[in-house]
């Protein structure tokens, strides 16, 4: 291993592609360990356990005794299980969905794990500094489940630059977009007061259009013209193992941050958007390829209903309107990977995973619908239930203390009293906070890309696009044919998985 490593650093003959390998990878292990030597000192200066992990504030050194609900059965809270679903949502769900590229299996899952284990750290110190008090930020689990849903916005950017990224610029893509993502979430959820339990709008909608506009700052002519940008059928079946998981487990991702019956509600209404989206995708799939499926629109437009119904997943939307919401998410998504993704990638928008058709449009779909049903929603449908949804809605109360307010699971509060909003005036607020994220998702996704540019951070050259030999010690049997020039293969051309 010193051998290596001493080899990497020594001086090698400007046109060796060896040494500009080796001392990329080494220039990456560099900078990986002096991010993780940052990290650990910015969580000893301001990180701390919540009280309900901090054993000094019980028992008999300070004379407070533990809450029967936080006794030895229960220490976790209720959110744990479903951070858990995340969890494996984010590692096994994302990571395999984007094995779908025949030659690229390894950068795909593997990359996808350096991603989570850095915005898992990197997330939870930007959001901290956000919500500092007495200059430390506390950590609980509603903190590492935040801290995945930071996870999935830039993994939704990786996917549409797949193929494409060495591992330090997705270092790079990493400490960029995370400032920009919990910045524009905190003025939506925070100053906007908007509504978005699933985050369809500060996670999909911003991780889409983030990673698009960042592909085409870094999409030079002819980068969509690779002949390794296909899948295999050993690499489609991979892929739908990340389909299975993260369909069995987006009812956590939707409800993971809700409570009470918006809990319960959350669950049920993702689970019933879900089921009627794969139905819908498997038929508009046979309608639109001549009566076969195709595979990339069950991989992926089975999971838009997961999507599309997000931002309202916790709202009285009706059994019957989730099922809709699944229905119209299933026929948008497979119509964007059947039409708009090639007019995309003839304009040289190269959306790898097709990220626009799976969380970009269904995403909006679902900001609408948060404006639809947030002018509608009214006391007569939620009871009191409405400040727990809308806090912004509940009355203002004088010198700034605390609205409190009955639901079935006991007395809540509104810290500060609400802005006494109409339902009207709140669907606006909904408006503007779809719209800011656009806009912050375009034109940070344009400054990561031109940054991604940069010679020092070691860019792939298009003809290592889709590659894992060029990053990975790869098996003897690996194969991955040679760069073409003459076009894109599609992904349903049967012709391609032959040998060139």
């Amino acid at each position: 291993a010193s051998a290596v490593l001493s080899f990497a650093f020594l001086p090698q003959s400007p046109g060796s592609a060896a040494a500009t390998m080796e001392f990329g990878n080494a220039k990456f292990g560099a900078v990986a360990l002096a991010l993780q030597a940052l990290f650990v000192a910015l969580f000893a200066a301001f990180a701390k356990y919540d009280e309900q992990a901090d054993a000094g504030l019980w028992g008999n050194a300070t004379g407070r005794l533990r809450p029967a609900e936080v006794g030895a059965e229960n220490s976790l809270g209720p959110n744990y299980p479903m951070f858990q679903d995340v969890h494996v949502m984010i590692f096994a769900g994302f990571g395999f969905l984007m094995t779908f590229l025949k030659w690229y299996g390894f950068c795909s899952v593997g990359l996808n794990m350096l991603i989570s284990a850095l915005v898992i750290q990197w997330g939870m110190l930007v959001n901290g500094f956000f919500h500092l008090k007495d200059a430390k930020f506390s950590i609980d689990i509603q903190g590492l489940l935040a801290a995945d849903f930071a996870c999935a916005a830039v993994l939704i950017s990786f996917g549409a630059m797949l193929g494409r990224l060495s591992p330090l610029q997705c270092l790079v893509l990493s400490l960029v977009e995370i400032p920009i993502f919990v910045a524009n979430e905190y003025v939506g959820l925070y100053i906007f007061k908007a509504a978005d339990m699933g985050g369809s709008m500060f996670v999909h909608v911003f991780g889409a259009y983030f990673g698009i506009a960042a592909s085409k700052a870094l999409t030079a002519p002819g980068d969509g013209k690779n002949s390794n940008d296909h899948s295999g059928y050993s690499s489609d079946l991979f892929a739908m193992i990340g389909t299975i998981f993260l369909w069995l487990y987006w009812p956590s991702f939707n409800a993971g941050l809700a409570s009470g019956d918006d809990k319960h509600r959350a669950v049920i209404n993702t689970y019933l958007s879900l089921a009627a989206c794969t139905v819908v995708a498997y038929a508009a799939s046979a309608l639109f390829e001549k009566g076969k499926f195709e595979m990339s629109h069950i991989q992926n437009a089975t999971l838009a209903g997961g999507v599309a119904v997000g931002t309202v997943a916790d709202m009285m939307i009706r059994p019957y309107g989730a099922l809709i919401i699944g229905c119209l998410a299933g026929l948008l998504s497979v119509f964007g990977y059947a039409v708009i993704a090639k007019k995309l990638r003839a304009a040289n928008i190269l959306d790898t995973c097709g990220v626009n058709n799976l969380h970009g449009m269904p995403g909006l779909l679902a900001g609408l619908l948060g404006i639809i049903y947030s002018a509608s929603a009214s006391l007569d449908d939620y009871g009191n239930g409405l400040y727990q949804i809308f806090p912004a809605r509940a009355p203002v109360t004088a010198n700034g203390s605390a609205f409190e307010y009955v639901v079935k699971d006991g007395t809540l509060s509104v810290e500060g009293g609400g802005a006494g909003r109409s339902a009207g005036s709140q669907a606006a607020f909904q408006a503007a906070a779809l719209g800011l994220t656009l806009l912050c998702a375009v034109l940070g996704g344009l400054l990561t890309g031109f940054i991604l540019r940069l010679p020092i951070l070691d860019p792939v050259r298009m003809e290592n696009f889709f590659q894992d030999d060029k990053f990975w010690h790869v098996p003897s049997n690996y194969d991955a044919r040679p760069f073409s020039g003459e076009g894109s293969v599609p992904l349903n051309d049967k012709e391609a998985e032959e040998p060139v």
